[in-house]
């Protein structure tokens, strides 16, 4: 009880409410700046974060674009030349650690369009210094769904599997020997 009196008289007194006045304003000017402080740095990640997966995305889709350039079937379906739709339609999905991704992006020819689907991973070192360092992914799995008008039906939808093609070479270099180099019979 004795305290809250002096407490209170402390506060009544013109000396103590000029120096309070003072730690409010220091206060309240340094809870701005840690706020602003922690927003800026939490703006600095997003924004570097959406510009790793806009590489990720560009490198993985490029790779993807050459392969189906490649793939006669497509090129049969949809016509040449073969061109990468909008960014904006594209999705991508990044995992364990941005190692693997899954990614969908449209494509487009004179004949036809469809969607590219993809799944690949990376297989390098994992240190601060590779986040500057472009990224090379190995395209496991690669689908394409195309539609195709044609004169008989309204439209046609074409599945062409890609990872055929690419799986043969990655299979090869899986199961060769060590010690001579030529694939083993497994």
């Amino acid at each position: 009880m004795l305290g809250r009196r002096l407490l209170s008289l402390l506060k009544a007194s013109p000396a103590y409410q000029a120096s309070s006045a003072a730690d409010e304003v220091k206060s309240r000017a340094l809870g701005r700046k840690a706020v602003s402080t922690i927003l800026f740095c939490l703006t600095g990640g997003v924004a570097l974060s959406a510009i790793d997966d806009l590489a990720i995305y560009h490198g993985c889709s490029s790779k993807a674009m050459d392969k189906a350039s490649e793939n006669q079937k497509i090129i049969d379906a949809i016509g040449e030349p073969i061109v990468k739709g909008a960014w904006y339609n594209a999705s991508l999905a990044v995992a364990h650690k941005r190692n693997s991704v899954s990614c969908s992006f449209p494509v487009s020819g004179p004949q036809g369009s469809g969607i590219l689907h993809l799944k690949a991973v990376r297989n390098a070192d994992d240190s601060w210094l590779s986040f500057l360092r472009p990224r090379e992914f190995d395209i496991l799995i690669m689908d394409a769904v195309l539609n195709v008008p044609s004169n008989e039906t309204r439209q046609q939808t074409i599945r062409v599997n890609i990872s055929d093609d690419l799986a043969s070479a990655a299979c090869q270099a899986c199961t060769r020997s060590p010690e001579s180099g030529i694939p083993d019979k497994r």
